[in-house]
């Protein structure tokens, strides 16, 4: 347990609520913002209309969208040569991704069909279903966690893929939507809300919105090819505890620590 509380204030710079804190009495109090640091900066490919984002190895998976361009690809993290793809049909309008033991599993918008791909060669091992939108994709390693663009994030089996519960994501009284992009992260989800620069840290048990991280300034405008343009992707390394974020046709991937933002 010990070692886990370090990684997590090596993370952030210091723990987000203090021990003993249940969700609802952190929801009670004003909630701790985070700021960054750039620590190091990537090359990205700036066609690639960033959905999903994870990071295992070296290598970054990435999951694109738009109908025509989607694909799933395998990039290395130092050079962002696309180095593995699977282009989806013209039908498809790719969405998030995850990595769950050997397979990787990524999601389309609109469709309501999943893939399954293994994770050494991306051949497609299976689809299964789920109703309404499919945004962004995380797992814990066991369950997968799916946001489909409101204030819920519904949680998945991660070998049936059948949905078990959902989580109302709330800051405090106030349902908090939009919800894009997730990420596990150190026992929390990390989503980012879309069209903004704002990334929520989530209790996975209670939905509870427990700490913002606040990326303004992250991408200069000069570098937004279109309104699209948008924050939309997080990787963690859990080995190493380096956080990695990018957008939507953004030409880097950065390499962030966080830290406590200091109130006025």
């Amino acid at each position: 347990i010990l070692s886990r509380i370090v990684a997590l204030s090596l993370l952030v710079g210091c723990c987000p609520f203090r021990m003993g804190q249940t969700s609802s009495q952190v929801s009670a109090n004003v909630l701790q913002e985070y700021t960054f640091a750039i620590i190091r900066v990537f090359p990205h490919d700036t066609s690639a209309y960033t959905q999903g984002l994870a990071y295992r190895d070296g290598f970054l998976y990435e999951g694109t969208g738009r109908n025509g361009p989607s694909s799933l690809r395998k990039v290395r993290l130092e050079t962002g040569e696309v180095i593995q793809r699977a282009d989806l049909g013209s039908e498809f309008f790719g969405e998030g991704i995850t990595l769950i033991k050997d397979k990787v599993i990524q999601l389309t918008w609109k469709s309501g069909v999943g893939f399954v791909y293994d994770l050494k060669s991306f051949h497609l091992l299976r689809t299964f279903p789920y109703s309404g939108e499919g945004w962004g994709l995380a797992t814990d390693g066991r369950e997968l966690f799916l946001s489909d663009g409101t204030s819920e994030i519904r949680v998945l089996d991660g070998d049936t893929f059948r949905e078990k519960r959902r989580l109302r994501v709330r800051d405090g009284a106030t349902s908090i939507d939009q919800l894009n992009e997730l990420e596990f992260v150190e026992g929390q989800i990390f989503a980012n809300v879309w069209h903004s620069n704002r990334i929520a840290r989530i209790s996975p048990q209670s939905g509870d919105v427990v700490g913002w991280i606040d990326l303004t300034g992250l991408l200069s405008p000069i570098y937004r090819l279109e309104s699209e343009a948008v924050l939309n992707g997080i990787a963690y390394d859990p080995i190493r505890k380096r956080l990695f974020v990018t957008g939507k046709l953004w030409p880097s991937v950065f390499e962030i620590r966080l830290s406590p933002k200091h109130r006025k």
